[in-house]
């Protein structure tokens, strides 16, 4: 009882109706359903063919990237009204997105690609747990503060390219994805400072680590 009443104080949840529940987990499961068959319908499309500022912008490889979908999580997560259906959420989100990305790829483009497609299963499991974490990053306190700290190195990691010698946006979708993050994130001035300066922090101290693994 008194750890619930710990998580409380950092955020407490808001109980809305079963109907609420059901219609607004129905939506999820069918917006990840559409971005699915998109995302794979546009990895099978050629630049070339994409509208010009499509093509620009590199949204044919943009949802083949974590980075869309990290935020997305996060995005569903964090406005979902108690750490439960955050959980429950998320996991719909996925199971309808790499359901039916998976089931086009085998389906309709007739290809099975077994390890990425057990890979994204295993993320789609572990989901409920992160979301359900990811729920208090909009609370009260340092834990809310850590935790949305955390998410902004993951997307940070997405946007930035670091290395010994230089530091590069990677990609101009994904930076506009952080600046987003960052609004969602953000409850004052003060907090949303801390959190990008050790979020930030967090990026460059645990950057080094990348690197020498990919080197080995």
């Amino acid at each position: 009882m008194s750890g619930l009443l710990l998580l409380h104080d950092i955020r407490r949840p808001v109980k809305i109706s079963l109907s609420k529940k059901i219609v607004s987990s129905s939506l999820l499961f069918i917006a990840g359903v559409i971005l699915g068959v998109l995302s794979k319908m546009l990895d099978e499309t050629p630049g070339s063919q994409l509208p010009f500022f499509l093509e620009v912008l590199g949204l044919g490889n943009f949802f083949s990237r974590i980075g869309v979908w990290i935020f997305l999580a996060v995005l569903i997560a964090v406005y979902s009204k108690s750490p439960v259906r955050s959980a429950i959420n998320v996991f719909l989100f996925f199971v309808g997105m790499v359901g039916s990305y998976y089931l086009y790829t085998v389906m309709v483009a007739d290809f099975f690609p077994k390890s990425y497609m057990m890979i994204w299963i295993t993320m789609t499991v572990m989901s409920p747990f992160i979301a359900l974490v990811c729920w208090y990053a909009k609370g009260k306190g340092v834990i809310a503060i850590f935790i949305s700290s955390i998410l902004i190195m993951f997307i940070s990691r997405q946007a930035f390219a670091f290395g010994f010698w230089y530091f590069d946006i990677r990609n101009i979708l994904e930076f506009l994805l952080l600046i987003t993050t960052i609004i969602v994130l953000y409850q004052s001035p003060k907090q949303i400072i801390k959190v990008v300066i050790i979020g930030l922090l967090f990026y460059f101290f645990t950057a080094p680590f990348n690197l020498m693994w990919g080197m080995l």
